[in-house]
């Protein structure tokens, strides 16, 4: 199992956080909840997840009002690294059976022992009643490289959204995966821990596009614009910091299958207009399996 320990969009992404896979479930988002281990499996696999997020966050910015969801993800790994994945996400207490779907494929490369990376494209597709702000999104582009200090391993990633709105990201993670040295039930199971620190920075035209789309909900989301190419607009365009945040998150893990649940508090920054972002505590749990 310890050659599992990261399954990969989305779920990275991050992803409904956006950001976000992974090979965590591969997406290599944090748009949504995914298992947040961190250990690449060299071989070919087919990969399937089952998760629950209390609120959809996306690059650090969420709805008006809180969106919980449950998501499932499945993934394909080719031996020499090349990948393909999907995602289907349902906003609880809402109307649209199936709110988004998300489909992409990508590469994974290992430069050296310690330094490796992904490259991988994503397409969103949303139900036209889907409210989450992520539906401003339709194109990701996603670059992540990741280099392992021993003590500590450090990533950074470019994001690039385009389609309905046009944004860039970067992500910086600082993180620590951490393995039991007992078992617990069995032989073969054990536990990890793969604490984390991120700083997203960007743009958030997508902001301004979830407004504009979502004109009828204006009041009820507390969301204001004075017009698409305002004051307002221009300042979602500015390359600012946009959320810091702090993920702990414990996992259960068997030779085929992991459990996790994790916290992350989450700190937006700069948020522009009226969206009204304040800090919020994030609990996630995810459940994948490993076939191969």
């Amino acid at each position: 199992m310890r050659y599992f320990g990261a399954l990969l969009f989305i779920i990275t992404c991050n992803a409904v956080n956006a950001a976000t896979l992974k090979p965590k479930l591969i997406a290599y988002r944090d748009d949504y909840a995914v298992a947040d281990t961190d250990t690449v499996v060299r071989k070919s696999s087919v990969s399937a997840g089952i998760s629950y997020g209390s609120d959809a966050l996306f690059f650090g910015r969420t709805g008006p009002i809180k969106y919980p969801f449950m998501s499932t993800d499945i993934i394909f790994n080719a031996k020499p690294g090349f990948f393909i994945y999907g995602s289907a996400v349902k906003v609880l207490g809402y109307k649209p059976l199936v709110d988004e779907i998300d489909i992409g494929g990508g590469y994974y490369y290992r430069l050296s022992k310690k330094f490796t990376g992904t490259i991988s494209y994503t397409r969103f597709f949303f139900n036209k009643e889907a409210a989450i702000i992520k539906s401003s999104a339709s194109n990701d582009i996603n670059w992540k490289n990741s280099y392992d200090w021993k003590y500590l391993k450090t990533s950074f990633t470019a994001d690039y959204l385009f389609g309905k709105s046009y944004d860039i990201f970067t992500t910086i993670t600082n993180s620590k995966y951490i393995e039991s040295s007992f078992n617990v039930f069995n032989d073969q199971d054990f536990l990890s821990i793969n604490p984390s620190v991120n700083l997203i920075f960007g743009t958030q035209n997508f902001v301004q596009r979830y407004a504009v789309d979502h004109d009828y909900r204006l009041e009820a989301d507390n969301i204001f614009i004075m017009n698409e190419n305002g004051r307002r607009a221009r300042a979602n365009a500015k390359f600012n910091m946009l959320n810091y945040s702090f993920k702990i998150p414990l996992a259960y893990n068997m030779p085929h299958y992991t459990l996790e649940a994790s916290y992350k508090y989450s700190i937006p920054v700069n948020v522009e207009g009226m969206l009204k972002n304040r800090r919020e505590s994030f609990f996630n749990f995810t459940f994948y399996y490993v076939f191969y």
